[in-house]
């Protein structure tokens, strides 16, 4: 089993009479790993998962993600990586109201040129087994938020991705359906699904990752092991 995420004495400093705001921090993450990266505001949790996304660049070391090194790749290629090895969930879904819930789904597949078919069959397996089958003619206004993030999984997941970046995935949630999700990510990484997890709320990394990587200051404080992971 390799590793998906290579991060080797990455340094990103934007204020360049300050300290940096990540690093420098070398980090990997094994092919179906669960991590949470906490921290504190500022720690630079944001940074981190911009780099592994291939958002931003760092100012020194090496980002691989799936066997590519990134660091150096221009936008088109950085565009291509990102719809062919990555899915990202964010706090706000980042759903497009004017279209139905299977063509938001279907979005990222089209992008990467997937012949329709394969790909309508691709969403409907997704669907089904995020329990949204019944909602594919639906448009995101009519859902609850626990189902809008659902959607946002099944978009992310439709390009099948090396790796599942979530950002505060349970943050614009009640309750209850950030419950549900917090069991689906559960679930996504039972399944095999290499998933990184970016949180504030330690319940929620403990519960659903198997090791938390805690940031402060731009540097990593804390990387342990979790109890076993609440199925």
């Amino acid at each position: 089993m390799g590793n998906v995420i290579e991060l080797e004495g990455v340094v990103k400093q934007y204020d360049s009479a300050g300290a940096p705001a990540l690093g420098p921090l070398s980090l990997t993450v094994a092919e179906g790993e669960a991590v949470a990266i906490t921290g504190p505001s500022g720690s630079g949790k944001s940074t981190l998962l911009n780099l592994v996304a291939g958002l931003d660049k760092p100012g020194e070391g090496r980002v691989s993600v799936g066997g590519l090194r990134i660091d150096g790749l221009g936008e088109k290629a950085l565009a291509r990586f990102r719809r062919e090895r990555i899915g990202m969930v964010f706090q706000f879904f980042n759903l497009l109201d004017d279209l139905t819930v299977v063509d938001n789904i279907l979005l990222p597949a089209q992008l990467a040129g997937s012949a329709r078919g394969r790909a309508m069959e691709r969403a409907a397996e997704l669907m089904e087994v995020l329990g949204i089958a019944k909602h594919g003619r639906a448009y995101p206004g009519r859902l609850s938020g626990g189902e809008r993030q659902r959607v946002a999984v099944a978009r992310a997941l439709i390009n099948r991705p090396a790796l599942l970046l979530a950002d505060e995935p349970t943050g614009a949630l009640d309750t209850a359906s950030g419950n549900e999700v917090r069991q689906l990510l559960v679930d996504l990484h039972r399944s095999g699904q290499t998933v990184v997890l970016v949180t504030h709320d330690l319940a929620l990394a403990e519960s659903c990752a198997e090791r938390t990587v805690q940031l402060v200051d731009g540097n990593i404080a804390v990387d342990r092991r979790n109890a076993e992971v609440v199925r």
